[in-house]
C-alpha cells in the first residue's frame, strides 16, 4: 500500500524518540481531497510543499497556484540545517536528504512562465454567460450568437473574434430573430459591456491559441517523478474575474477530458489552491458551483483537490463536506467569531482520547498540526497531534538564475510561448467586409461608366431617351453586399460616394 509520509504523532508536542507512530496519507484515498488550514505564519505553505513533494516522489503530477510567489524553491535542493535535521531525526525520518523537484512554470500573462490560454469556444456560451452574470435574455442572445457562428463557419477563438461576431449579429438582429427567436440589440450591447470588464483585467491575453492541453499538466520526469506545475497567481489574484475564468476553464477541461478511473492506486493529478479564502471571497457563483461540482464528482477521475486557507470557515460547507483529509495548524481565538470557528474546527475531527482537541488546537507550534486522514475503509482516522516532516526542497522563492534555467530547459516552450493567430471569425468577417466594399466601389464605377456612355450617346444621338442601364445584381449577394450596392445606386453623387466609403471604412477601424 502506497502512503505519503506527513510526519509523526506526539501527544505532548515535544520532540519524540525514533520509532513513534508515523502519520501518512494513503495514496489510494488521496482522491477524497483535503484541507490545510491554520493561522498566518504557522507553516501551511510548508505543509503544502511537503505534500506536493510526496505526490511528486510517488509519480503523481501536481498543480499549485502560487499566490505569494514562495513555492518556486521546490526547484532547488533545500539547505539541510541543524533545525531541519533535528526535526527529521525527531520523527524517525532516517533517509532525509535535500533534493530538487521537477518544475514547470505557468502564467496567464506569460511573464513568469509559459502562457496559459483557452479559446472562447472551449468555454462555451453557457459557462461564459454565467461567468459574465448575464440574465436569461442575454444568455439566450449569446447562445444564438454562438449558433450563428457555428453554422456560418466562424471560429470564436479570442475576444476580438467574439466582439466581431457580436457586431455582425447586431447588424442582423432581424434575421437572427426570425430564425431563433427575438434577439435585441440592447442584449448584445450588454454582453459587449460585460466583455469589456474581462478585457480590462487582461482576458485578451488569456483567450487565444495555442490552448493549454490537459495532457501537458500530467507529465513525469525521466526518474518517474511527477512534474510540479506552478501557476503564478500573485498578479492574477488582483484580477478576480480573470482568475475565475482561468480556474473555471481548467476545472471544466479536467472534468470533461479525464476518463473515469474509479479509485486508482494513486491520483492522476493533485491540485493545491493556496490562499483558498481569496478564491472564495466574492467569487462569481458559477465558479463556486463548478468547484462544488468538481469536488463532488472529479474523485472518480483520479484528481486530488487540496484547499489551503486560514480557517475551515473560509471554505463553503458544500465543498468542505467533500474533504476527507484534514491538516489543521494552530488557530487563534481572540474574538467570539474566532472562538466559534475554533470549536467548529475541533468538532470536525474524530476525537483522540489522549487529548482534548479544542484545547490543543490553539497551543500548536509552528510546523505542528492536528492531522486526520482516511483509512483503508474510507473512514476518518483518529486525530493525531503531528510534527510535520521537513521539506527536502528549498523553502521560499528560488533564485532567479534557477527559475531562468528551469524555464529555458522546459520542453513546452516551443509549444506555448508563441501566440498563434490563425484565421478565425474576426479575419473572416473582415474579409467579407472588404469584399463588400470592393464590390460597392466596382458598382459605383460601373454606374458612372454607364452614365457617361448614356450621356455621350444622347449627346450625339438625339433619339436616345430614358434612363441609363443598370448592371444586374450578382447572384449570391450577401446582405452587406446588397446593402452596399443599393446605397451606391441611390447615391450617385461624389458626396454620396464619400458617405458609402465612410460607412464601409468604419468596419475596419477596430482591426
Amino acid at each position: 500500500m502506497g502512503e505519503l509520509f506527513i510526519g509523526a504523532a506526539t501527544d505532548t508536542g515535544q520532540t519524540h524518540a525514533p520509532g513513534v507512530a508515523p502519520v501518512g496519507l494513503r495514496l489510494d484515498r488521496a482522491n477524497r481531497h483535503g484541507l490545510i488550514a491554520g493561522a498566518t505564519g504557522v507553516g501551511k505553505t510548508v505543509t503544502m510543499q511537503v505534500l506536493a513533494e510526496g505526490f511528486s516522489a510517488a509519480g503523481v503530477p501536481v498543480l499549485l497556484t502560487d499566490v505569494k510567489g514562495d513555492v518556486s524553491g521546490m526547484g532547488e535542493a533545500g539547505a539541510a540545517g541543524e533545525r531541519l535535521r533535528a526535526r527529521a531525526e525527531a520523527i524517525g525520518l532516517a533517509d532525509y536528504a535535500p533534493q530538487a523537484f521537477p518544475l514547470t512554470f505557468w502564467d496567464v500573462f506569460g511573464e513568469a512562465g509559459h502562457p496559459v490560454r483557452a479559446t472562447v469556444a472551449e468555454l462555451g456560451p453557457l459557462l461564459l454567460a454565467r461567468l459574465l452574470e448575464l440574465n436569461e435574455t442575454q444568455e439566450g442572445a449569446l447562445t444564438v450568437v454562438f449558433r450563428m457562428a457555428d453554422e456560418e463557419g466562424l471560429p470564436i477563438l479570442d475576444l476580438k473574434d467574439l466582439r466581431a461576431v457580436l457586431t455582425e449579429a447586431s447588424a442582423r438582429v432581424a434575421d437572427l430573430s426570425a430564425r431563433w427567436g427575438l434577439v435585441s440589440a440592447a442584449s448584445l450591447g450588454a454582453i459587449q459591456r460585460r466583455l469589456l470588464v474581462l478585457e480590462t483585467q487582461g482576458a485578451d491575453r488569456y483567450f487565444g491559441e495555442p490552448a493549454l492541453r490537459i495532457a501537458d499538466l500530467l507529465r513525469t520526469d525521466p526518474q518517474g517523478r511527477g512534474v510540479v506545475n506552478i501557476l503564478a497567481a500573485d498578479r492574477l489574484m488582483r484580477s478576480p474575474r480573470l482568475y475565475a475564468v482561468a480556474l473555471l476553464s481548467l476545472l471544466s477541461g479536467l472534468f470533461e477530458e479525464l476518463p473515469e478511473v474509479g479509485d486508482p492506486p494513486k491520483p492522476v493529478l493533485a491540485i493545491f489552491f493556496d490562499e483558498a479564502h481569496l478564491l472564495f471571497d466574492n467569487a462569481p457563483k458559477p465558479l463556486l458551483d463548478k468547484i462544488e461540482q468538481v469536488a463532488r464528482l472529479i474523485r472518480s477521475k483520479g484528481v486530488s483537490l487540496w484547499f489551503v486557507t486560514q480557517s475551515p470557515a473560509d471554505v463553503p460547507d458544500t465543498v468542505l463536506a467533500q474533504l476527507g483529509a484534514r491538516v489543521q495548524h494552530a488557530l487563534r481565538a481572540y474574538t467570539p467569531r474566532e472562538r466559534r470557528a475554533l470549536k467548529a474546527a475541533a468538532d470536525s475531527f474524530r476525537p483522540n482520547p489522549a487529548f482534548r482537541t479544542e484545547t490543543v488546537l490553539p497551543e500548536l507550534g509552528v510546523g505542528e498540526a492536528l492531522v486526520s486522514t482516511l483509512d483503508a475503509r474510507g473512514a476518518p482516522s483518529v486525530v493525531a497531534r503531528t510534527l510535520i516532516r521537513p521539506p527536502a526542497s528549498a523553502i521560499g522563492p528560488a533564485r532567479p538564475e534557477t527559475i531562468a534555467a528551469i524555464r529555458a530547459a522546459s520542453p513546452l516552450g516551443p509549444l506555448y510561448d508563441e501566440t498563434i493567430d490563425r484565421e478565425s471569425a474576426h479575419e473572416i468577417l473582415a474579409a467579407r467586409a472588404e469584399s463588400a466594399a470592393a464590390d460597392a466601389e466596382a458598382w459605383e464605377a460601373a454606374v458612372a461608366t454607364k452614365e457617361r456612355e448614356f450621356n455621350t450617346a444622347r449627346r450625339y444621338r438625339p433619339g436616345v431617351e430614358g434612363k441609363p442601364p443598370r448592371a444586374p445584381a450578382r447572384r449570391g449577394d450577401t446582405t452587406g453586399e446588397a446593402f452596399a450596392k443599393s446605397l451606391a445606386r441611390s447615391l450617385g453623387s461624389s458626396a454620396g460616394r464619400s458617405i458609402v466609403r465612410g460607412v464601409l471604412g468604419g468596419l475596419f477601424r477596430g482591426r
